[in-house]
């Protein structure tokens, strides 16, 4: 009985022994390179080539229409991770906008869509935000597209009355 038992073992060491040693350890420095950011010239080549796209011929009308003007206009005028006084104008999004959850709001005279990375807790403080509520925003960044009449603000910090209610959360993952 013991011999078939080692009989039966000794493959089984044999094979994994084998297995062990033929695998890659993981601590080392991966072989693959990572992609070096083009340089200028090759960016400056890769725009040209886009914008002779039909999409960037698109995009290009846009930033010179008058319309286009107003929101790029409205965007530069927002600066990252500071304070901006801003009072609530809509409680809803443009129709058949794709952003989430957002609102409208107007900053300096200029209006903007506010969007927010929301939680399931965070969207009942939120969603307690009426018309004409004046808030204190911070964002992390703006944004514009054509499809959208105003620029595209991301919250990161909205305070009402002096207390919080919102702060986002950053992603789990690292980015």
């Amino acid at each position: 009985m013991k011999k078939v038992i080692y009989a039966l073992i000794l493959p089984l060491v044999v094979v994994s022994g084998l297995v062990f040693a033929n695998r890659e350890i993981k601590n080392e420095p991966s072989q693959e390179s990572t992609p070096k950011p083009l340089p200028a010239e090759e960016k400056k080549t890769a725009l040209s080539n886009w914008e002779a796209t039909p999409e960037g011929i698109k995009y290009t009308k846009w930033t010179e229409s008058p319309e286009g003007k107003k929101v790029l206009a409205g965007a530069a005028k927002i600066k990252s991770n500071t304070d901006m006084e801003a009072v609530i104008t809509s409680l809803s999004l443009p129709p058949g906008s794709r952003l989430g959850f957002g609102v409208m709001a107007r900053i300096d005279g200029v209006d903007y869509i506010v969007k927010f990375d929301v939680e399931k807790s965070q969207l009942e403080q939120l969603q307690s935000l009426k018309v004409n509520d004046k808030i204190i925003l911070r964002s992390r960044g703006v944004s514009h597209a054509p499809k959208y009449a105003y620029p595209i603000v991301s919250g990161e910090y909205v305070e009402r009355d002096g207390k919080m209610i919102y702060k986002r959360i950053p992603p789990k993952d690292g980015c």
